[in-house]
């Protein structure tokens, strides 16, 4: 039985027509239950776009079931994307979870579902992931690395249970561990500051608790050399803002190969994405101190301009 598709959607009609056109163009997706998880309105503002959304998605076809979950309050979407993915784990074992802005390929659903079979009963290994940086060499079809990343990807109930939704405790455990560092991608991104926002409250990102969660668990989530996703929320729509054009890929979406490989990090592909994340770090910097001034109104401490 192929694993239920976990979709979470708000206000942005456009960008969820394409998340649902991408599922559709995959043979697997007839067969596939897909749940979708309306989150309500934040404010008045809101309402036009997460009433068309929910226009869009009742009555949907395409798909073996298709199942709609309305919130009527706002639960934000770290809380939406926490519930909705224990709800699933806890109910089928195992779940393949997609934004409105993260546009799966044709191979995509293929993939997963046959990922998260070959890999179900290794205990190292985490999660499944369907983006992969445009980085500027060859990548083998699929390798791992340490952590769990969310743009387009999949687990088993017993991957979801890592996650810690205390981002105090998986701070704490960071700084003892002394891995910094190498958790930022030797300094490539500054994803500690991240969690440090985080407990802050001045970003409420599930994301970098499930990525902290793994790492310091030391476990693997598997790539593909193919990214077979493509982040579309370049537009500023969403609301934690959206990826750089950088990030997107000029080819994607090629077939991938899963073949036996060894159950540790691919230090090369690390490597590249290291490589990668530090060429573009100067015009990151600036747009994470701009949104960090926006959400604070100052530059937190420790933050180099």
């Amino acid at each position: 039985m192929l694993a239920p598709i976990g979709l979470f959607v708000y206000k942005r009609p456009e960008h969820t027509v394409r998340v649902l056109e991408g599922l559709r163009s995959n043979r697997e997706a007839r067969d596939s239950d897909l749940f979708v998880f309306s989150d309500g309105a934040k404010n008045s503002l809101a309402n036009e776009g997460v009433s068309a959304v929910r226009a869009l998605v009742r009555g949907l076809t395409g798909f073996r079931s298709v199942t709609v979950v309305e919130q009527s309050a706002n639960l934000g979407l770290a809380r939406s994307i926490v519930t909705g993915v224990t709800d699933l784990t806890g109910r089928f074992g195992r779940v393949i979870v997609l934004e409105d802005d993260v546009v799966p390929g044709r191979h995509f659903l293929h993939y997963m579902n046959a990922a998260l079979e070959k890999y179900e009963h290794v205990r190292e290994v985490v999660s499944i992931h369907g983006y992969s940086y445009p980085v500027n060499c060859s990548l083998p079809d699929t390798f791992f690395l340490r952590g769990a990343d969310c743009w387009g990807w999949a687990t088993w109930a017993r991957g979801w249970r890592v996650f810690e939704p205390d981002g105090a405790k998986l701070l704490a455990r960071l700084s003892e561990s002394g891995l910094s560092y190498v958790f930022d991608f030797d300094g490539g991104y500054p994803y500690t500051k991240m969690l440090e926002e985080q407990v802050a409250g001045r970003n409420d990102s599930w994301a970098i608790r499930w990525y902290a969660a793994a790492f310091l668990d030391g476990l693997l989530t598997l790539y593909p050399g193919s990214s077979q996703v493509q982040n579309i929320g370049t537009d500023g729509s969403g609301t934690h803002g959206g990826c750089a054009a950088e990030f997107l890929h000029a080819s994607w979406g090629k077939p991938v190969l899963l073949e036996d490989i060894p159950i540790q990090e691919n230090q090369r592909a690390r490597e590249a994405f290291v490589h990668m994340l530090k060429s573009l770090r100067p015009s990151l910097t600036r747009r994470i101190l701009a949104r960090l001034r926006k959400i604070t109104g100052e530059i937190p401490k420790g933050v180099k301009r």
